[in-house]
């Protein structure tokens, strides 16, 4: 059991009798008790982190006996070393067609200028913001449920003619790239966009831009 002792006692000094003083004795049980208590309670009721995670949509695997379709209204990005970023719109093309010129990338960068991916996926996606943003002014003055208000974003997202976003790397490229470039997609309202793999003639194109070494 803790304690505080203090003692006294009666003497004289100077000649003149000295009051005694009463012993006070402190018990600190309950203080210690209480203080495990509340420790048991914070341990209890704490809530620990826990790992996060983004949902990637991945495509399912190809029909060999399928006719591949052209993408229209398809962007494709390709990632590689050193926070290098570049893309191309429609359909690649090794070679010039009777459909379309030869596929040539075009980078983009990480930063917030003109060049940068945020400002890039601000442009394409203008429309498709303005459809949402116009919702969520309805929502936030209760003219539209919040069932209604989630069915009709996802609609605009799923809109056939926005655009699908293709993500490709190379083996250089690293993971935080492409957390970032999800994170752009999430942040500008795209709704459709997908991870895939790179093919070997846009690794060809890739390489021409980056180097080898």
């Amino acid at each position: 059991m803790a304690e505080i002792q203090e003692g006294g006692g009666g003497g004289k000094k100077g000649g003149k009798k000295r009051a005694k003083k009463q012993s006070t004795r402190i018990d600190m049980t309950p203080m210690v008790d209480l203080a495990f208590l509340l420790l048991t309670f914070f341990v209890l009721t704490a809530t620990f982190s826990k790992p996060k995670s983004m949902e990637l949509t991945f495509p399912a695997p190809p029909d060999p006996n399928q006719k591949v379709e052209e993408v229209k209204k398809g962007i494709t990005f390709l990632l590689s070393k050193d926070d290098r970023i570049f893309y191309y719109e429609g359909q690649f093309r090794a070679a010039d067609d009777e459909k379309g010129t030869k596929t040539t990338l075009t980078e983009l960068s990480f930063s917030q200028d003109k060049n940068g991916l945020h400002k890039f996926l601000l442009d394409k996606n203008k429309e498709m913001q303005d459809q949402v943003r116009a919702l969520d002014i309805k929502h936030k003055n209760k003219q539209l449920a919040d069932t209604t208000f989630k069915r009709m974003v996802r609609e605009v997202k799923a809109n056939k003619e926005s655009y699908t976003y293709l993500i490709k790397t190379d083996d250089k490229a690293t993971y935080k790239n492409v957390i970032d470039v999800i994170d752009e997609l999430n942040v500008n309202v795209v709704g459709k966009y997908v991870m895939v793999d790179i093919l070997k003639p846009e690794m060809d194109l890739v390489t021409e831009k980056v180097g080898t070494n």
